[in-house]
């Protein structure tokens, strides 16, 4: 896949996606904010943010950017933030493994059935650490390998056909993680047939493991994510994040 078959692709899916997709990739949606627990002011990175299905669930005391490289997809996502008069939100039109944010400008990175659906899925992933600020969460929702060996060697031979239709099917969740600064706090399988896995990881880079993860850290209770409380970018961080 070349990232410009891939932008043909899924504009081709944009008046369709909701109808086709929607209900059955939306309880992995509601999986993954719902468990964010948002803190106010928060600001959060939607990568590959398509027709913006997720956008009305997540809580308005956030600040949500949400790119997309699919000109279709991302005309259906400003129709709807549009409607719902998302003022939170800023939506762009940019590659995921070339994104235009200074380091370290979001909080939180989620990246929901991204990975596999990239032509090259290392440079996304470089650069959501990148974007993302130390000790911050990136969350990916996202089929992987199926460690069935059966399953997976029919993943493999179905990839190279899944490929024409936007993604693939035999990348392994550690081929994603590995040589990266991430560090999984908590995987769940997710519908449909929980084949899809929601992992959410600490961004450890520049050796920062620090973040609380579930209300939990070094063994004691607290209140989940404070780390994100009274945190806030400089000024010029989140002029270039949020437009």
């Amino acid at each position: 896949m070349d990232l410009a078959k891939v932008e043909r692709v899924y504009t081709s899916y944009a008046k369709i996606y909701d109808k086709v997709f929607g209900k059955v990739f939306h309880e992995g949606r509601q999986s993954v904010i719902r468990n964010l627990n948002v803190q106010p002011d928060e600001k959060i990175l939607e990568v590959g943010i398509g027709t913006g299905l997720a956008l009305p669930m997540y809580p308005r005391h956030c600040r949500i950017v949400g790119i997309d490289f699919s000109e279709g997809m991302l005309d259906q996502a400003k129709q709807r933030a549009t409607e719902h008069q998302m003022g939170h939100v800023i939506l762009h039109r940019m590659d995921a493994g070339a994104m235009e944010f200074k380091d370290d400008s979001f909080d939180t990175v989620v990246a929901a059935y991204v990975v596999t659906a990239v032509p090259d899925y290392r440079k996304v992933v470089n650069e959501m650490i990148r974007v993302c600020r130390p000790g911050g969460r990136i969350v990916m929702l996202n089929h992987f390998k199926n460690e069935n060996k059966i399953i997976a060697a029919m993943e493999k031979v179905l990839s190279p056909f899944t490929k024409h239709l936007g993604w693939r099917t035999d990348l392994a969740l550690q081929t994603v993680l590995d040589g990266t600064s991430l560090h999984v706090a908590r995987k769940q399988n997710v519908n449909p047939l929980r084949l899809w896995a929601l992992v959410e990881c600490v961004n450890q880079k520049n050796g920062n493991g620090k973040a609380h993860i579930n209300g939990v850290k070094n063994g004691s209770s607290a209140v989940a994510y404070p780390h994100l409380k009274g945190t806030r970018l400089p000024d010029r961080a989140s002029e270039q994040a949020l437009g």
